[in-house]
């Protein structure tokens, strides 16, 4: 109770600050949307290819981390299962999800761990950094524009400098009681980095694609990055399940100098139905069939 009191307080100001009404609700068009078949169902294509793709960057850290190579099919399903956690509140069930899954597959626990954290932070970075648009695009003056950037790029240095690199891992699997790979450095974090990055660009081009679909004459930047950044605003809010609401908040915040705030609630609302949906329905099928696989694989035991 004290977490949806929380959500809906946390919202509620975002939305009031960034001028909605109750008014500008009730004096909402219900046609404000004008469907555009081919460019939505490429945006909901796009989303999934980049669900697959964070699950593949995961997959790909587990074996640099020294654990086995998993199938991308494999990678993508465990993933996508996993994912289903981010619906609970707090960070944690998703990774202890995806952490028991991969353990079928001869992932060790403290390694599905260590991969799923890091593949979340190195995913909040990329996000930021697709989300600096966003502060260069809204920020009220020079230096926030670039004190923004400045700490996000030292940050991001700072944890792949080799000696802070190594210091972190080798405290993580000290804790986990598990070796560290002989193999593992810092190149191996720039890499997890970069494909990050493209993995975030996929997300917030799709998102810009859905906003085009639904008849919105969106800015490519300011869609991108504001999507970009109300995802790590909704994300650090850990009493929100999956930031919702608090993400929708920040997104029409940022939204509505570009297309008004009666448009830019439609579309917060549209997109957290959007990306539910799209992660959701295969999840779902993905757990059908890794439930049935599993019960045929007991009964030949």
């Amino acid at each position: 109770m004290a977490q949806a009191a929380a959500t809906i307080v946390v919202t509620w100001y975002i939305m009031t600050r960034a001028g909605l009404s109750l008014t500008e609700l009730r004096q909402l068009e219900p046609d404000v949307f004008r469907l555009q078949v081919g460019v939505f169902v490429l945006s909901c294509a796009l989303l999934f290819v980049g669900y697959a793709s964070t699950g593949l960057i995961w997959a790909l850290i587990v074996r640099d981390l020294g654990g086995p190579r998993l199938a991308y099919r494999d990678a993508v399903r465990l993933f996508m299962i996993g994912n289903l956690g981010r619906y609970i509140p707090g960070k944690v069930w998703q990774i202890m999800a995806l952490a028991a899954l991969a353990r079928r597959h001869g992932v060790s626990a403290p390694t599905a761990t260590a991969a799923a954290i890091l593949g979340q932070g190195t995913g909040l970075s990329a996000a930021m950094a697709v989300g600096l648009g966003a502060a260069w695009h809204y920020g009220a003056d020079t230096a926030w524009r670039w004190a923004v950037p400045t700490v996000l790029l030292g940050g991001t240095l700072l944890g792949l400098f080799p000696p802070v690199f190594h210091a972190v891992t080798r405290l993580w699997f000290r804790v986990a009681k598990s070796p560290r790979p002989k193999s593992l450095s810092s190149v191996h974090g720039a890499r997890w980095v970069l494909l990050s990055l493209g993995s975030w660009t996929v997300y917030a081009t799709a998102f810009w694609l859905f906003a085009r679909g639904l008849g919105l004459n969106l800015d490519f930047v300011a869609g991108t990055s504001g999507f970009a950044a109300a995802y790590v605003l909704g994300y650090l809010m850990v009493f929100a399940p999956a930031g919702i609401g608090v993400r929708e908040g920040f997104l029409v915040a940022l939204l509505a100098s570009s297309i008004g705030v009666g448009a830019a609630t439609a579309l917060a609302a549209a997109a957290r139905l959007w990306t539910t949906v799209v992660e959701v329905i295969p999840a779902a099928a993905f757990w059908t069939r890794h439930l049935a696989t599993d019960g045929v694989t007991d009964s030949g035991e």
